[in-house]
């Protein structure tokens, strides 16, 4: 079975070098164009990826985890459904960032280097191998811990990518939120990111609510919705957070980053509030998480050893772990097969609980 599905990915691969291979020889057409910046083969190639990648993770999910939602009932497949959608867009989300961030670090290696349309095509063909490959790969199987490494790597490409194209070199010494300033390419991808981040948070909730259904079944569904509902919840906010940036919106993005920060500490909460018996290395790793928190927060004031930006960056990674450690440890507690519910409304099933 392994063999088989390796093989499929392969073809996935192939195939989307050649769909993105030829559908870039088309967009790119004509003179020379430099590698990244105005007038570059970055943002053809970037959407091209992009579509690529979100067709290959939607084609795999048809062939191997439709037949999952057959059984459930409507309110399961719809969460199933709208997860699988918010996938395919942060997949698409994800590899047009990679490829945009991939062509400004080419293009500060290869300064001056203005490629024709054969070698854009070929170069869009093999990003779009790549990104074809691990979507599809994504779509045989992805986990909750998997999901996580998505939102991590999503968050550092974008961040790199606001890096390099930020209007202001010196924003660093304020805090992330000022990548987000301006009418850019740095700010609109910085915004974008955190926008997408939030997406991928809530689908990470709607995960976890799987997982804890696999594990604990109907007679827990009202805890496990009130995760889900606060996960998303703190999707919505962190989206504020992109949607309203500090230039335009101060209030409405101080309201909704510090919002996502206690909707996400309510929503751990919530979680560990809903297992039976938290295991040990999960409540070592959440007073770790505590520990780290309050000592960054010293080391930012009153002690000054970095910026609000430094603070924002050691948060982001301490939030990472604890999220990594939980969707492993309920992944190790749940099984792997699909778990249809028994309760046809999920209202009931809240009011019940």
């Amino acid at each position: 079975m392994e063999l088989r599905r390796e093989a499929q990915a392969i073809a996935a691969a192939w195939g989307s070098f050649g769909a993105g291979a030829a559908f870039a020889l088309v967009a790119l057409w004509g003179d020379p164009r430099p590698i990244a910046g105005e007038g570059s083969l970055a943002l053809p190639a970037a959407g091209i990826v992009a579509l690529v990648a979100a067709a290959a993770f939607a084609l795999s999910t048809l062939l191997h985890r439709r037949a999952e939602t057959r059984p459930m009932p409507p309110w399961q497949r719809t969460i199933s459904r709208v997860s699988t959608v918010a996938l395919t867009i942060g997949f698409a989300a994800v590899a047009y960032l990679g490829t945009l961030t991939g062509a400004e670090i080419l293009a500060l290696g290869l300064q001056g280097l203005e490629a024709p349309a054969i070698g854009g095509a070929l170069l869009t063909g093999i990003a779009s191998a790549a990104g074809g490959w691990l979507a599809f790969r994504a779509g045989i199987e992805l986990t909750t811990r998997d999901l996580a490494t998505l939102l991590f790597a999503f968050l550092t490409i974008g961040t790199v990518f606001a890096m390099l194209t930020a209007a202001d070199p010196r924003w660093w010494e304020r805090h992330f939120s000022d990548l987000g300033a301006g009418s850019g390419a740095g700010s609109w991808a910085f915004n974008g990111t955190v926008v997408i981040a939030g997406l991928l948070v809530a689908t990470i909730g709607a995960y976890l609510g799987r997982d804890l259904h696999r594990w604990l079944g109907d007679a827990a569904l009202g805890g496990i919705a009130r995760v889900v509902a606060l996960f998303a919840l703190t999707g919505i906010a962190l989206a504020g957070v992109g949607l309203f940036p500090v230039p335009r919106a101060p209030l409405l993005h101080n309201i909704a980053a510090f919002g996502s920060l206690g909707l996400f500490v309510a929503s751990a909460a919530a979680v560990l509030l809903v297992m039976p018996r938290p295991p040990r290395a999960l409540i070592l790793t959440t007073a770790g998480a505590a520990i780290a928190i309050v000592i960054a927060l010293l080391l930012w004031r009153p002690l000054a050893v970095y910026s609000a930006a430094g603070l924002e960056a050691v948060a982001v990674g301490i939030a990472f772990v604890w999220l990594t450690t939980l969707a492993r440890t309920i992944a190790a507690a749940s099984p792997d097969a699909s778990r249809p519910s028994a309760v046809p409304h999920l209202l009931r099933a809240r009011v019940d609980a």
